[in-house]
């Protein structure tokens, strides 16, 4: 059972920064594209940053010159620093390992647990 294990979350002023890391254990890290999402209460979840095999990035526009998405392959984990974080900002955030179809047809597909992430005004 794979397993993504997410942590850095936590309370915030506005203006200040987090760190956000996911570990994935137990997947061939290299064969998936790596993605931050996050759901605020009543919203939809959303991306806000994704980063392929290999390194291209993408950011959701309200992110963008704020947050970095990194991966380190040799440790099976994604990172994502958090600057200038303003209340919208607030929302759990989701890890996700995938989507990958191998040739053998199987679907490797992982999200994490989540971890909140709230800025204070």
């Amino acid at each position: 059972q794979v397993q993504l294990v997410e942590s850095g979350g936590g309370l915030v002023q506005a203006g200040g920064s987090l760190r956000l890391s996911c570990a994935a254990p137990g997947i061939i890290f290299t064969f998936h594209p790596m993605a931050w999402y996050r759901q605020a209460p009543g919203k939809q979840r959303e991306l806000v940053a994704g980063i392929s095999t290999g390194g291209s990035t993408n950011y959701l526009d309200s992110v963008k010159g704020r947050f970095t998405i990194s991966r380190d392959n040799g440790k099976n984990t994604v990172y994502l620093p958090m600057n200038s974080l303003k209340p919208e900002d607030t929302a759990v955030y989701y890890c996700r390992a995938g989507p990958v179809t191998y040739e053998s047809g199987r679907r490797s597909d992982y999200w994490g647990q989540g971890t909140q992430v709230t800025v204070s005004s």
